[in-house]
Formats: C-alpha cells, sequence, structure tokens
C-alpha cells in the first residue's frame, strides 16, 4: 500500500509579531502527534543573521541551542519541549543561511553557468530545506512558522516559497494564519478590521488562509467569526478562537475544543485516528499538575538582559523559565519568578538582605562585563546564607571565581573575559577558541551542541541524575548535555579550589574540562553550578533532574 504524501502546514502572522505563532505552532504538533501522526517542526527566521547565535538578546530572546550545536531562534525549543523530540539544523533557516547557500552553489557553478535570480533560486532552495527536513524526520506532517507578520518585505520570499509548494501540490499544503484581535479599551468592542487586512496582505502573496487563529485576550464571538468569514472568504468553522489562557500548556486542549485537529486532516485529506496516543495522556497529566500546583515558590534570577526600554523582556531565558516550572509543577509547587537586575546589587549593596526572601536564586548564562560584580555579590550571599543557589553556565563560572575571592583569598580572581590583565586568571579562554578569537572568527564558532561528562560518585549531580538512570553503574554514570561558551575554568587552579572544599563533581571525558562544580551537601543544601545549558533539555514530559533537586532544596528551605 503507497504511503500518503507527506503534509505541510505553514503558520504565519498577522496584525503584530509576539502575536503566538511559536506557541501556536507547537501546539498544532502537539494534537496531531496525540493523533499519531509523525510530525517535524521548522523556523524561518528573515534576518540576515546565518543564526540567531549573534542576534541581541533583548530584542531577539534567548538562543536556543541545539544537540547538533546549531544557535537558534528559542521557537525552536518550544517545538522540542512540545512535541517531546530532538530537532537538528536542518530545522532552522534564515534568510542568511538560504542565500549563503544559494551563493556558495553558484560560485561552484552548481547552477551550470545560468544566470541565478532571487525569484525562482532561492524560494527553490527554501523549498529545498523544507523537503530535507520532512525526509530527515520521516514525518508525516511538518508544521513550517515563518517569522514576522504579514506585509513585511523580509518574508515575502518564503511566502512565495510557500505558494509555489501550495500550486505544486494543493492537497498537501495549507496555510494558518495566527492573527490579533484587539479590544481598544476606550472602545470596548473587538475589532476584526485588522485582521481583515492581514488576509489581504496575505492574498496580495498569492495565498489564501485554509484558517485563522484568532487571538485575543477573550473568546471570539459569534458576531466576530461571522465578520471574518464575510470578509476574509471563509467559512465560520475554519476561524478558530484563541483567547488568553492561563499557561500555554493549556493551548492545545483549547484547540481541540474547537476540532481543529480534525479541520487539519479534513483540509489536508489525512487519515489519522482520533484515538488519543500514551503521548497524549502523559500530556493531559502533566497540564493538570500544572493546574494543581498551588504552593507557591519564590525564585530570584538575577541576570541582566530583561530592560527594554522600559519594559521588562525574560524571554532572553525561556528554557530557564520553563525549566524551573517543569521541576516546580512535578513537586506540586507553584513558581513565582522574580528578575533581579545584577547591576542594581552593584549600585547598593544593602539589597543583597532582600534575597534572604527568595526560596532559591539563579544566574543564567551570559557575556560581557556589565553587571558581574553584582552577580558575584549574589552568589557569596547566597552561599553564606545557605539560600539554594543554581548557576547555569556563566553562573557557574562567576561561582567559581566568588569561591576563589572569598574562600580562597585571591582577591583579583576573575574571568579573562572581564579583566584580562587581572594575576589571577581562574576563568580563561578555551584553548581551541583562542586562535578565533584572534581572527574575529565569532559567529557559530564556540563549544556547542551535545558532550558527554563523567560525574563524581556519591555527588549532589550524581545523585540528582541517578533519578533518571539508576539501574547504570554509580561508578560509570555518563551525561550528555547541550553546551554554548568559549571559556572554562582554569585547570592550574582546580587543585587550589578543590582543597579549600569545592567539588568538581563532573568533568569531561578526558578530564581537561570543568563541567560541573558544587559544594557538598554536608556543606550547603544546594550550591551547584554547570558549565552546559541543563534548561536546553528540560521537558514538559521529563523535567530535568539538577532543576528538580534545586526545587527540592528550595522546598525545603521554604519549610523551614
Amino acid at each position: 500500500m503507497k504511503k500518503p504524501d507527506p503534509k505541510y502546514i505553514f503558520v504565519v502572522g498577522g496584525v503584530i509579531s509576539g502575536v503566538g505563532k511559536g506557541i501556536a505552532a507547537s501546539s498544532i504538533g502537539r494534537i496531531l502527534e496525540d493523533r499519531g501522526l509523525a510530525v517535524s517542526a521548522i523556523k524561518i527566521d528573515a534576518y540576515i543573521n546565518v543564526d540567531a547565535g549573534t542576534m541581541n538578546p533583548t530584542e531577539h530572546g534567548e538562543v536556543f541551542v541545539l544537540g547538533d550545536g546549531d544557535e537558534t531562534d528559542q521557537d525552536m525549543g518550544n517545538y522540542e519541549r512540545f512535541l517531546n523530540k530532538d530537532l537538528t539544523r536542518t530545522n532552522y533557516m534564515t534568510t542568511g543561511r538560504v542565500y549563503a547557500s544559494v551563493i556558495e552553489r553558484e560560485r561552484n557553478l552548481g547552477y551550470g553557468g545560468r544566470c541565478v535570480q532571487v525569484v525562482p533560486h532561492i524560494p527553490l532552495e527554501i523549498i529545498s530545506r523544507i523537503k530535507k527536513a520532512r525526509k530527515n524526520a520521516k514525518a508525516d506532517v511538518v508544521v513550517i512558522e515563518i517569522g514576522g507578520t504579514v506585509g513585511e518585505y523580509e518574508n515575502v520570499l518564503f511566502l512565495e516559497a510557500a505558494r509555489m509548494m501550495k500550486i505544486e501540490s494543493p492537497q498537501d499544503v495549507a496555510f494558518v494564519m495566527v492573527s490579533y484581535l484587539p479590544v481598544p479599551s476606550k472602545v470596548g468592542e473587538m475589532k476584526t478590521k485588522p485582521t481583515q487586512h492581514a488576509v489581504r496582505a496575505l492574498n496580495a502573496s498569492g495565498i489564501q488562509p485554509d484558517v485563522v487563529l484568532a487571538r485575543s485576550d477573550s473568546p471570539l464571538d459569534e458576531k466576530r467569526k461571522e465578520k471574518i468569514s464575510f470578509f476574509c472568504n471563509l467559512s465560520k468553522g475554519r476561524i478558530i478562537s484563541a483567547p488568553d489562557v492561563e499557561s500555554v500548556y493549556d493551548i492545545p486542549a483549547n484547540f481541540e475544543k474547537e476540532k481543529l485537529s480534525d479541520l487539519l486532516c479534513s483540509i489536508l485529506d489525512l487519515k489519522a485516528p482520533k484515538k488519543k496516543s500514551s503521548s497524549a495522556l502523559a500530556w493531559k497529566k502533566f497540564v493538570r499538575s500544572v493546574h494543581r500546583s498551588k504552593k507557591p515558590l519564590k525564585i530570584a534570577v538575577v541576570g541582566k538582559y530583561f530592560e527594554t526600554g522600559d519594559f521588562v523582556l525574560s524571554d532572553s531565558y525561556l528554557s530557564v523559565i520553563e525549566a524551573v516550572k517543569y521541576s516546580a509543577f512535578a513537586e506540586g509547587r507553584k513558581p513565582e519568578l522574580v528578575w533581579l537586575n545584577s547591576v542594581d546589587f552593584e549600585k547598593s549593596p544593602a539589597k543583597l538582605k532582600s534575597l534572604s526572601s527568595y526560596d532559591g536564586i539563579i544566574v543564567p548564562g551570559g557575556f560581557g562585563s556589565r553587571g558581574v560584580e553584582g552577580k558575584l555579590k549574589v552568589i557569596q550571599y547566597a552561599r553564606e546564607h545557605k539560600i539554594p543557589y543554581f548557576g547555569l553556565c556563566y553562573g557557574m563560572q562567576l561561582l567559581v571565581i566568588e569561591y576563589a575571592r572569598n574562600v580562597l583569598g585571591l582577591k583579583d580572581a576573575n574571568t579573562r573575559e572581564v579583566n584580562p590583565n587581572a594575576k589571577n586568571i581562574i576563568i580563561d579562554v578555551m584553548e581551541n577558541q583562542k586562535e578565533r578569537i584572534a581572527k574575529k572568527q565569532m559567529g557559530n564558532t564556540m563549544r556547542l551542541g551535545a558532550f558527554p561528562d563523567v560525574l563524581k560518585e556519591g555527588s549532589v549531580a550524581a545523585r540528582a541524575y541517578a533519578s533518571l538512570d539508576s539501574k547504570a553503574p554509580r561508578s560509570a554514570r555518563r551525561i550528555f548535555e547541550r553546551h554554548r561558551h568559549r571559556y572554562e575554568v582554569n585547570n592550574a587552579y582546580i587543585p587550589a579550589l578543590e582543597r579549600a572544599g569545592l567539588v568538581f563533581s563532573g568533568k569531561s571525558p578526558d578530564g581537561m574540562l570543568a563541567e560541573i562544580a558544587e559544594l557538598p551537601a554536608r556543606e550547603h543544601p544546594f550550591f551547584l553550578g554547570t558549565q552546559f545549558h541543563p534548561e536546553f533539555l528540560a521537558r514538559p514530559l521529563s523535567p530535568h533532574p539538577l532543576f528538580t533537586a534545586f526545587i527540592k532544596a528550595a522546598v525545603k528551605k521554604k519549610k523551614q
């Protein structure tokens, strides 16, 4: 029996950016997976950047690193979390990446001497990448999110590629527009006109949406559905209400209340059973835990990528936020994350006393010197006052520097990134990075992707990971975690730090890279940092063991 043709669902945005396309695309993938279909997802960014690694985190949000080392948009993290699967660099593309491939191919006579044009060659390259990603994943359905909003110049060529795919195979391609319906406070009425204009802008690209997901702060009423139906040339059944919900993890169930998976299967002529898969039942159980977790747990996140004008941007640490949630929900707790700017602790050290009101403190990753002294003061306070502390990447490096300064007595201890002239460089450039820095080869050149680490028997870290793999021999326990860093602990200082009581409980297999630093449980309830980024592997259905160990310590502090 011939296998059905693969299907493609393009998700585009209307009216404003940040309307929730990534979560909508992830939720569409989730509800189709729940029906037994093999689903993959692709994110398209219209930026000229070849990858997300060089994008400003306060403007674009965090960089999400895949297992193969690709630096991508944070929506790739949403896809992995909702689909509960690892994705690869074939699932991510940018304008810069597409153009670079076409130009390289032209330079190598890959076009046989023909004139290479923006159209059709750029859209054809996009289509080739979409189909390659589908083939690599062996997917029945691929959900493709096109970044930005319709009507923008930057995503025209991606829309053209989607239009060409629709012309080639109409029954295998569907378009979902996620559009915003505002309710002006002085008017008090939900307005459909912006969505009407967005649909017309999409029509101008030769595309008619098959489904409109109507985003708003309240459910869509029949009157609004009728107006969108009439002016946008869609039946009412293809207009899906997508109001704000308490948790993004409610969205798949919200879509299913409106029978979205039935609608998409009908549009694409997909034969998918309605019987829920085991993953669907696990997801339902997870969502129940989200709503049942009522006891608050107050966690401070001390960083610097928060301010964008007069607003606070927590998206710079989205994966950290979600990782905390998964472990907290698993423990029946509702996390209350509070954003603290590390610069404030430099200006007003007296504010450190306020940290005692938190059940746990996290210092996430970052770069540069701004706010570093404030973070070091926070880490010292957490260590001396026995507040559970979790340092991620830079947060681990600063943990080691703080310990070297205040326990080992090396007052000028620092990282080469901040002060290359310091006498005691505790955190130094990795050997294989020095030449790249000298040549200013900064893009996609850090230590990136999943690498193995060996855990020290009996350590806090080893006991945490044991919950995942209790059958593995304790003396041979290995983990694989995702990295994104250019600096490391200077091995010359490790013996002295260990004699002073700091434990390096995780190292690379060759012993040359310190991956985890901690204090023993008898010395501190939880004082641990990782050179890698454990947040990238935290999933709703499988919370990360180190985040769970941190949350358990925070719960214990709260009880005390």
